[in-house]
C-alpha cells in the first residue's frame, strides 16, 4: 500500500472520518484505493488495531476478518459457534479475544479501532469501512 494521496496523518484521519455511520451502499461507492491508503497511514501511527465487524452472515464476517487481519499482519484463529443471520465479530490481537454474536443493527462494515500504547499516540476509530475492502488486492 502506498500513502501518496495523503500529506499527513491528519489528512488521512479526516478522510476516514467521513465513513462514520455511513449506510452500506454509501461506503461501497467510495474509492477503495484511497480508503486503503488512508487506513495504512492510520495503522502506521498506531500500535495495534481492534476490529469490529458487522456483517449479514457469519461467512461474510469471517471473510472480512481474515482479509483485514492479513493486511494488518495479525492471525486470528476464530472458532465461532454457529450464528444465524447478521453477526457482530470482535477481534483484539493483544488479548486474542475473537468472538461472533448475533447482531440486530442495520450497519454493515468494519470498525477499525487504532490503539496506542501511549497517551499521546494515535487512538481513533474508523468505520464502518467496506467489508470487502481488501478482497481485490
Amino acid at each position: 500500500m502506498t500513502t501518496s494521496s495523503f500529506a499527513s496523518l491528519a489528512d488521512a484521519d479526516r478522510f476516514l472520518k467521513q465513513f462514520d455511520c455511513l449506510k452500506p451502499e454509501e461506503a461501497q461507492a467510495a474509492d477503495y484505493t484511497q480508503i486503503r491508503e488512508a487506513l495504512a497511514i492510520a495503522v502506521e501511527h498506531s500500535d495495534y488495531q481492534i476490529l469490529g465487524i458487522c456483517a449479514g452472515s457469519l461467512a461474510e464476517g469471517t471473510q472480512a476478518l481474515m482479509s483485514y487481519t492479513q493486511v494488518l499482519g495479525t492471525s486470528p484463529e476464530p472458532k465461532f459457534q454457529a450464528v444465524e443471520g447478521a453477526v457482530y465479530i470482535k477481534f483484539n490481537p493483544r488479548s486474542g479475544l475473537c468472538y461472533a454474536e448475533s447482531y440486530q443493527g442495520e450497519h454493515r462494515g468494519v470498525l477499525v479501532s487504532c490503539q496506542s500504547d501511549f497517551s499521546d499516540g494515535h487512538s481513533q476509530m474508523y468505520g464502518h469501512l467496506p467489508l470487502n475492502l481488501f478482497e481485490s488486492i
